[in-house]
């Protein structure tokens, strides 16, 4: 790879001054999903896939193309026919007889030259026995269809210790298919919510405040009128709407029509977008700045009690506990300002204003923040932290097989979403009777049995199980081509997500119904 291929990904899309380099042209695409710091984490992971099937081989076709650092594929298995008829990553019948791992990380390599790939012809059994470190070295494990004893001990393994690599567990029988993603936590600070950070509108800084406050529209021409913020234009009528009311905000629907009238009555012309702005804004005025409902459990996560927040405590937690330190000192009891804006009608010279009162504040309520701070933590991520503080989550999982192990939450997830709970111990069941016997082709019945078994005598399965029964009954060993690239692109997803930490991943079992094309979730 050239010197120019190679520049450092977070340089070439942080100076602005300087041409994107051929790495950034490249995931162009990509980076405006998860930025420079969602594409190092991507660079940095090491990937163990189990089983070159043609599912695990499009899971990894969806990893290589956006920049995995490496990947292995763990098979021991050598290529049959139906391999080479249904892996698009084998070349048919030249395949044949070859180690499946060899052949499929040749062809996947090929897709992105910057990724490491290997083959690792070893028996799981072999390495779970006289190596299991070799598995807990990678970031994230990945295993399809294996085996459910050897699943049980590779999960069971990935479950001792909170530093070991999530598993993704994924099922797959003709049209239906489930993964679940076992984890112990996962901690999101850019979660992409769609929900805005406050402006505060309705407790303004002081010197947004004052710039409202001195606003005099009689004395400005039409186009300085037509060019001023909305949030000015808003922070001016509410402190105007206070002094005439009491100081009390508007609060019924009247008032609120009234109050948006207000706002329009202001424009010089009919024309004016900013005034129009404004008004279709002005529901903020009226929605109280105030740490959101999901911020303030957070807060009494057992993760910050004293006991156990210490130096080696994960930085999210030390800066959790700065948060709510610092909501529980602040005046307005609030989270602290973001200098991020929306767009607005506006021109360069008010929104430039704006912007630098938003940051000169944002950067004191930064100062304040860090001063609550126990343990150094990165400025990036401080300033990240900060601007995503709104909308911050903890995920916390359980490892896989406990849905099953729990009656009450199996009887409970059958008599709310039979669909999805039926396919799932379907699944569950042909995994069981493999495990048990691979030598018979499970019938109806064997997987009605099993289901059964699994819920317990006492519960009775829905109508809806006999859609799944017949399904898995009808091509327990068949690997569908368009359900492995559906596959394919799901898992990896989820699997992007919980590598770059960035989005929420699926918690529980995804539940794949390509019959009716539909997706479901249950046991989180």
């Amino acid at each position: 790879m050239s010197s120019q291929d190679s520049q450092d990904i977070v340089t070439a899309t942080t100076a602005i001054e300087s041409a994107p380099d051929a790495k950034t042209r490249r995931y162009d695409r990509q980076l405006r999903l998860w930025a420079a710091t969602g594409q190092s984490a991507l660079e940095s992971s090491r990937v163990l896939v189990i089983s070159a099937s043609a599912t695990s081989s499009s899971i990894l076709k969806n990893l290589v193309l956006p920049g995995i650092g490496h990947f292995t594929i763990l098979d021991h298995a050598k290529v049959s026919h139906s391999d080479a008829g249904n892996n698009f990553f084998l070349e048919g019948s030249d395949s044949i007889g070859k180690y499946r791992s060899e052949e499929a990380v040749r062809l996947l390599s090929e897709l992105n030259d910057g990724v490491e790939g290997r083959a690792n012809t070893r028996t799981l059994e072999d390495i779970l026995e006289s190596q299991p470190e070799w598995i807990t070295s990678f970031t994230i494990v990945i295993a399809h269809n294996l085996d459910h004893s050897l699943l049980h001990k590779l999960s069971a393994l990935l479950w001792k210790d909170s530093r070991y690599p999530p598993l993704v567990a994924v099922r797959s029988a003709g049209f239906l298919a489930d993964f679940y993603i076992q984890f112990h936590e996962h901690t999101i600070i850019e979660s992409h919510s769609e929900t805005s950070p406050s402006l505060r509108i309705d407790k303004p800084f002081p010197a947004l405040r004052e710039l409202a406050l001195s606003l005099e529209y009689d004395k400005m021409d039409p186009t300085e009128h037509g060019h001023i913020p909305y949030v000015v234009i808003l922070v001016r009528a509410l402190e105007d709407w206070k002094k005439s009311h009491g100081n009390s905000l508007p609060k019924s629907y009247d008032e609120r029509q009234q109050f948006k009238k207000g706002i329009l009555a202001l424009k010089m012309k009919g024309d004016e977008e900013n005034f129009d702005e404004a008004e279709a804004q002005a529901y903020r005025c009226w929605t109280e700045t105030k740490i959101p409902s999901e911020i303030a459990v957070l807060f009494s996560d057992p993760a910050l009690s004293t006991d156990t927040l210490n130096t080696s405590t994960s930085p999210f937690f030390h800066l959790l506990a700065a948060l709510k330190e610092f909501a529980a000192q602040s005046e307005i009891h609030t989270l602290p300002l973001t200098s991020t804006l929306p767009d607005m009608k506006s021109d360069t010279q008010n929104y430039i204003q704006l912007q630098r009162l938003y940051k000169a504040r944002a950067e004191e309520e930064k100062q304040a923040f860090k001063s609550y701070l126990q343990v150094p933590v990165d400025d990036a991520m401080v300033d990240s932290f900060i601007k995503n503080a709104h909308a911050l989550v903890v995920l916390r999982g359980k490892t896989w097989g406990a849905f099953d192990e729990d009656k009450g939450a199996l009887a409970e997830s059958l008599s709310t979403m039979p669909k999805e709970t039926c396919i799932h111990l379907a699944l569950s069941a042909l995994s069981l009777l493999q495990a048990s016997d691979t030598s018979v082709s499970p019938s109806a019945e064997s997987i009605r049995a099993k289901m059964q078994s699994i819920v317990g005598q006492s519960i009775k399965l829905p109508d809806e199980a006999d859609d799944a029964i017949g399904e898995i009954a009808r091509a327990p060993f068949s690997e569908l081509p368009n359900t492995a690239a559906f596959l394919g692109g799901m898992v990896a997803q989820e699997v992007i997500k919980m590598i770059t930490k960035q989005y929420v991943p699926v918690k529980g079992y995804c539940v794949i119904d390509l019959i009716e094309t539909w997706t479901g979730t249950i046991g989180a």
